[in-house]
């Protein structure tokens, strides 16, 4: 794996770094060596993260990270709209003119900016755009043929962004394997890819006509080269979140017949926006999952702002409430998921 560094300058404990988050937790694409952010230097990457010292020093500076040795240049954070700060963008700058390359996540696409293109050419660095749109050529329209598919699809959606889908996704397929069941997941996502994910594509990079296509091609390609004993699919957004509803495809092209169901208890409204909406029970999305044909098997929490005693308490609540098993997956980790996934596949089998 090359060596790279993460850029967050000032959001590491933000949401907005979600993609720095995932790659302090697992990366199996790149060696992750420290972290640029001034506010939070000479901490653990992963005790600002979740109190989970990971060997990956937070520096103040690019310059003082270079002590690392660094191959690439990792844009760390998910922004709305996927625009590039200009403070990131100065960062950006003077890694090219130190021979690092530049991965970029974000829909602001560095090969793009003349600039930034002929600063990387002038010192022979690699810029990285992850969320370029795939060609015609290499996209799949959706053919039915997952219809057919005999291995059973879970899908880990949520009542927003920002709720750790993908985190939950990894945990629970880690969980699996540990078990002796084989799971793989579908990423759908630009961290998925950069964590090292084989099977997927870019949702939100993807024409709309082929979203579903794209995902079956995935689903099924992952089935036929792995022979897994179930598949894991990473959600986005959220059904019902305005600012881009997702979910169905995961229900409908993906044909996941069981959920598991991502929730922040204190999240009154959309990304936090009164102006957005209030998020629905989810009692209702519950039951708007079952409309669709499938159903949801456990509930995990994101216990945003809350203390250990409530987050307790919310467990206690949502299983009282809902019936169901409700994980805390950075608590507690997503072990319990387990004996609910062991009889889907013996219904297959």
């Amino acid at each position: 794996m090359k060596k790279a560094i993460l850029l967050t300058n000032g959001r590491l404990a933000n949401d907005d770094a979600k993609t720095a988050h995932g790659l302090i937790r697992e990366s199996k694409r790149y060696e992750i060596a420290g972290v640029v952010d001034p506010a939070h230097a000479g901490k653990d990457a992963g005790e600002v993260l979740d109190g989970k010292k990971r060997g990956i020093p937070v520096f103040a500076t690019l310059e003082a990270a270079l002590v690392t040795k660094p191959d690439y240049c990792i844009i760390g954070i998910a922004t709305l709209g996927g625009v590039l700060p200009d403070d990131l963008l100065e960062i950006v700058k003077q890694a090219i003119t130190k021979k690092i390359s530049i991965v970029n996540g974000l829909h602001d696409h560095l090969g793009a900016r003349p600039d930034i293109k002929a600063l990387a050419d002038a010192h022979g660095v690699e810029l990285v755009d992850v969320r370029l749109p795939k060609k015609r050529k290499d996209l799949h329209f959706w053919t039915g043929a997952i219809l057919q598919l005999k291995t059973p699809v879970i899908a880990v959606l949520g009542t927003d962004c920002a709720l750790g889908k993908r985190t939950t996704t990894r945990f629970v397929m880690n969980e699996c394997n540990k078990a002796g069941i084989h799971a793989e997941m579908i990423y759908t996502g630009q961290t998925g890819w950069l964590q090292g994910g084989q099977y997927g594509f870019i949702f939100d990079s993807t024409l709309n006509d082929f979203v579903g296509g794209e995902l079956e091609h995935a689903i099924l390609s992952c089935a036929r080269e792995t022979n897994a004993d179930c598949i894991l699919i990473e959600g986005q957004s959220a059904l019902r979140n305005p600012s881009g509803p997702c979910g169905s495809e995961m229900l409908a092209s993906g044909n996941a017949k069981h959920v598991i169901l991502v929730h922040a208890p204190k999240r009154t409204y959309y990304e936090h926006d009164a102006s957005w909406g209030a998020i629905p029970s989810v009692q209702s999305e519950i039951e708007l999952i079952k409309l669709y044909g499938s159903k949801v098997i456990a509930i995990a929490l994101n216990t945003e702002h809350c203390s250990e005693e409530e987050a307790i308490r919310f467990q206690s609540d949502y299983a009282a409430s809902t019936g169901l098993p409700v994980m805390l997956p950075l608590q507690q980790g997503c072990a319990a998921v387990v004996p609910l996934i062991q009889p889907i596949i013996a219904d297959k089998k």
